[in-house]
This record gives structure tokens, C-alpha cells and sequence, in this order.
């Protein structure tokens, strides 16, 4: 679920939708999850100075019952 309503989000900032993947790894400190988008739309995921990036964190954490979520954000280069 968390996977889905992320892709969707960062499916709406992009100008790429169909490049936005969004995998989930399980570590020792909880879920990660992986979204790679095209690396044109990399610096629109991020934002200005991380705000894009950071509400899009709270925003997956609210869906989450409060507990955080780490979420990295790759280039479709790196995948």
C-alpha cells in the first residue's frame, strides 16, 4: 500500500510518470523504499533545499501509522 500511494504522488511531480518505480527493502532499522524516477525529474522530487522530498516523507510516515519510513530516491540510471 505504501509503495502504491507513493508512486502515485511522485507520479503527479514528474514530467516522466512512466519512468517512477517504487521498490521496498526491509533492514534491520525498518522499511526502506526505493523510488526511481527519470534523472531529468530527480531534482523535482527532491525540491528546493529537500521540501519536496521531506513532505513527501511525512506524507508516507502519516500513512504509516507514525513510523517512519526511509525512502531513497535513484535516477532511473542507477536501478
Amino acid at each position: 500500500m505504501l509503495e502504491e500511494a507513493l508512486r502515485h504522488l511522485v507520479a503527479g511531480i514528474v514530467d516522466h510518470p512512466e519512468d517512477v518505480a517504487v521498490s521496498e527493502r526491509n533492514q534491520r532499522r525498518g522499511k526502506c523504499l526505493d523510488v526511481s524516477v527519470h534523472p531529468e525529474d530527480m531534482g523535482r522530487v527532491i525540491g528546493r533545499a529537500g521540501r519536496t522530498a521531506s513532505a513527501l516523507r511525512t506524507v508516507v510516515t502519516a500513512l504509516n501509522d507514525g513510523r517512519g519510513v526511509r525512502i531513497d530516491f535513484l535516477d532511473v540510471a542507477e536501478r
